[in-house]
């Protein structure tokens, strides 16, 4: 799978939209129930219709890029929410990317910083960006989220 597999252009700016309130997800911290509450931040999100971004960072990235999203790799975060039903981090990413209104960016410094490749990420993300378009990219949106 490409890192070009889609790109969402509406208004001449990637993922967003008019009339529609687009969100940013900032994710760093690779701890299961981080990246969980990220990715159903944005399948929330995506549902409602809103273009979505979500920007992976040092170990939220690392842990995309070697797997560790199924309920059974979330230790005890796992082992609750498979105990309630609720998805997987893997199954809450992939609704993600099936969307056209969401974006999953990793970020190129941090990839870099971790010795990881861009093939190694490729299953996980849509692209790689560096801050510059980041910045660019979430000029304006009011709705952040750090994780």
């Amino acid at each position: 799978m490409s890192l070009a597999r889609r790109v969402l252009v509406v208004n001449g700016r990637p993922g967003v939209s008019s009339g529609v309130a687009p969100i940013a997800i900032f994710v760093h911290r690779g701890e299961y129930e981080a990246l969980h509450q990220a990715l159903a931040i944005a399948a929330t999100a995506v549902a409602q219709g809103r273009p979505t971004q979500v920007y992976l960072f040092w170990w939220a990235l690392e842990r995309l890029a070697r797997g560790g999203l199924e309920l059974t790799e979330g230790g005890a975060a796992g082992e609750r929410l498979e105990g309630r039903g609720q998805p997987s981090a893997q199954a809450l990413l992939e609704v993600v990317r099936a969307s056209p209104l969401a974006r999953v960016v990793a970020c190129s410094g941090s990839l870099s910083a971790l010795g990881l490749t861009p093939p190694q990420v490729e299953h996980a993300v849509d692209e790689i960006a560096g801050w510059s378009a980041i910045l660019q990219r979430t000029q304006g949106i009011a709705d952040r989220f750090f994780l």
